[in-house]
């Protein structure tokens, strides 16, 4: 039904998608945005920028998202050939292909703005979870491909109390990952010294930068108390049955990694290597946990009980 080819097709534009999302989180940590000036595609004028490290990794950063853009495009052409063929079991990818091809084309378009007419901190955080949802719809792509692997997807039946749960941490999810996206484009994330506590303070002064990263603390407390309760329900409802347990169990163990990662900031911020590091692993974690939030969510809707009855 899915062949090889477009199985590697779509995990490349995956990993394709990572790579950008990754490649714009360094951008922004090493305040490389203006490094072709106002100029696009183009970089400083030129065709191939002139070496600084600003330049060569904005321009890198382009590149990738314009070969990835090709990736995208292709797995929708082939997607939506086999929909053709096969309208009701390819209108859930060609669901994922189509939206991770409408929000590549939006986050390069915010690119291409930013570039030519600075935005405001606000408006390029949103640029951040516009590049999270492409990647998530690429992820989703692949999950569905390797579920399907054998011709059809493992018969699951999903009690009807997961989705709204489900639903709410997806969302709050995204929220949270705004405020950290914020943080970084209005470089408040020494804000906060020291952890667990805010400058020595369980509640600090709530303001500037230090009102913004303690914000974003509590809020990602909030997010991993969020999705326990959300482990602990599936394992409550599910009666020992696999379902989401699985993915439930994973989207735990990755919220509690972030958290720790977090910490990992906090002490790195002082040593530029070793914060940009730290950084792109927190974005990589988080890019991964709201993907997996998203699977879940789509099977708790799509499988629930008594669906169409």
């Amino acid at each position: 039904m899915v062949t090889g080819r477009f199985r590697a097709l779509a995990l490349a534009a995956c990993i394709g998608m990572l790579l950008v999302l990754l490649a714009g989180a360094l951008v922004t940590n090493t305040e490389s945005g203006r490094g072709c000036g106002d100029d696009w595609p183009l970089c400083n004028g030129k065709f191939i920028p002139a070496y600084t490290l600003e330049s060569m990794i904005e321009y890198s950063h382009r590149l990738v998202s314009g070969l990835e853009g090709l990736l995208v495009l292709a797995v929708s052409i082939s997607v939506y050939r086999m929909y053709r063929k096969n309208r009701e079991v390819f209108k859930e990818p060609l669901f994922y292909a189509l939206s991770a091809l409408l929000f590549t084309i939006v986050q390069a378009l915010m690119g291409a703005a930013a570039v030519m007419w600075p935005q405001s901190p606000p408006i390029m955080a949103i640029h951040f979870g516009i590049s999270l949802i492409a990647f998530a719809a690429t992820m989703l792509l692949v999950v569905w491909i390797y579920r399907v692997r054998n011709g059809k997807e493992p018969i699951l039946t999903v009690p009807r109390s997961i989705f709204p749960r489900a639903l709410f941490t997806a969302i709050y999810c995204y929220v949270v990952v705004y405020l950290g996206a914020f943080i970084r484009h209005t470089e408040s994330a020494g804000g906060c010294e020291g952890w667990p506590l805010c400058n020595g303070q369980i509640v600090p002064e709530l303001e500037g930068a230090t009102g913004a990263v303690f914000i974003h603390r509590v809020a990602a407390f909030i997010l991993a108390l969020s999705i326990t309760g959300l482990y602990i329900h599936i394992r409550k409802v599910s009666h020992g049955e696999a379902g989401l347990t699985i993915p439930a169990a994973w989207a735990l163990g990755l919220v509690l990694t972030q958290v720790f990662s977090g910490a990992l900031l906090t002490v790195t911020i002082g040593s530029n290597d070793w914060f940009i590091f730290t950084s792109l692993l927190h974005n990589l974690i988080i890019t991964g946990l709201f993907g997996l939030l998203l699977d879940m969510l789509i099977r708790s809707w799509r499988l629930r009980e008594g669906r169409g009855s």
